[in-house]
């Protein structure tokens, strides 16, 4: 059987890699290192502002509950803001989503102060939201800004906001690895731009160091337990991660159903007042603020004792009305609170250790419901280490099949490579 020459074909073309090529990159090195450097550390800075003005406004609420009475307020104010000031980045990461699928125009960058404050606001007066979404529009509205300065070409452009979404959602979690995977993986199902990967791994670590060189820190989750694999709790794996698939899939159609029905007021600063007192309502029927903001001392929690049947379902319908009526901030952190509680739910019944299983939730729910399994497998070795890697993976990978296509963004395709190809060396020409 003759050997193949791996000099030939699509793949290995050097002999069709002239050296003028090698002088292009060589020249064109220092461009990108600008860029790469500009995005990250600016990005990686607005993101530790972004995270301690978050933190402020929690403490804030949590010592003076009584502000929760004045959420629907502040929905009025947020309302008004878009409404007036933001119609053109109303649609928040869908915008960054569609751009990267169609650019059409440059992403006005009233983006970034309008989602900053709008989420401050949401969780400030006890709005159920997360902050993936505030850090992954500041950082794609701030990358785009290059494009018009610099009059980049279209294929640059994709290059530099896949950069800046990839910093933003890097610096906000302390995940680097998942943050530049996520960037590629989010606006294709199916598709993955590798030959942006490197600029996005870059440009995500510069972000996570730039945000902690402020001194701003990130939570840390640990599995205490984790057991030997083997077929008995494979098969338990696969089953969580069904379950976790169906609870993506809830809380995607039911934010959307949620955002159709709030749709048909005609006045849109009518929607986050009307969902505000609906919320009022709920929260101080609940008696307890453990669901409202991002509710991270509850996911903690959930890696050491098992959690009641309807923490979950509280915090999916919560985040689904807040989010749907038009309150700003992401939906990644309640959708880790939501798959953490079921997940430590789910010990009473599957016979895994309690922590494995919140993690496992944890990072499975967000696969299902953003559609990126590959960016929540990194998360999950980079937040609860290697060691519970092929339980991470196995649960992203079912959830994500079983969470069906309409995930949390709804302008994501479902595409092939060839259709979003950019050459490779494309960012380094």
């Amino acid at each position: 059987m003759p050997v193949k020459n791996l000099t030939e074909g699509p793949l290995l073309s050097f002999n069709r890699f002239k050296k003028q090529d090698f002088i292009s990159i060589l020249m064109n090195i220092p461009k990108w290192v600008f860029f790469f450097t500009l995005i990250g550390a600016t990005v990686g800075s607005a993101s530790a502002l972004f995270l301690a003005t978050l933190n402020w406004a929690t403490d804030f609420r949590e010592s003076h509950l009584w502000m929760i009475a004045f959420l629907p307020l502040a929905g009025l104010a947020i309302g008004f803001s878009y409404h007036y000031w933001g119609k053109d980045v109303v649609k928040g990461n869908n915008l960054l989503i569609e751009e990267l699928q169609s650019p059409k125009q440059v992403i006005p960058f009233v983006m970034a102060p309008l989602i900053f404050a709008g989420t401050i606001i949401t969780h400030l007066f006890g709005g159920s939201a997360g902050r993936e979404g505030t850090a992954v529009q500041i950082g794609g509205a701030f990358a785009d800004q290059l494009t018009k300065i610099f009059k980049l070409q279209a294929a640059d452009r994709k290059i530099i906001l896949i950069c800046g979404i990839s910093a933003g959602f890097a610096s906000v979690f302390g995940t680097p690895l998942a943050g530049a995977v996520f960037g590629l993986e989010v606006f294709v199902l199916g598709s993955l731009l590798y030959s942006a990967i490197f600029p996005a791994l870059i440009t995500a670590i510069i972000a996570d160091y730039a945000c902690k060189a402020w001194g701003v820190g990130h939570t840390h989750y640990s599995i205490a337990l984790v057991p030997q694999m083997s077929v008995i709790n494979l098969i338990l794996s696969l089953g969580a991660g069904i379950i976790f698939g169906l609870a993506a899939r809830s809380f995607s159609v039911l934010n959307h159903t949620i955002a159709g029905l709030f749709g048909k007021i005609k006045y849109p600063p009518i929607r986050p007042l009307i969902g505000g007192i609906l919320l009022v309502i709920i929260i101080y029927g609940l008696g307890n603020s453990r669901f409202i903001g991002l509710g991270i001392p509850v996911i903690l929690e959930s890696f050491t004792q098992q959690e009641p049947y309807d923490a979950f379902a509280i915090k999916l319908f919560l985040t689904a009305l807040t989010l749907g009526c038009g309150f700003k901030g992401g939906e990644v952190t309640p959708l880790f609170f939501i798959g953490a509680t079921l997940g430590s739910f789910l010990s009473f019944y599957i016979p895994l250790p309690v922590g494995l299983l919140a993690g496992m939730g944890f990072v499975a729910v967000f696969s299902g419901a953003a559609n990126t399994p590959l960016a929540c497998i990194l998360m999950g070795i980079e937040l609860f280490g290697i060691e519970s890697s092929v339980y991470i993976a196995l649960v992203c990978i079912t959830a994500y099949l079983f969470s069906g296509d309409a995930g949390i963004y709804k302008s994501q395709a479902i595409g092939s490579f060839r259709k979003f190809r950019i050459k490779k060396h494309q960012f380094l020409r």
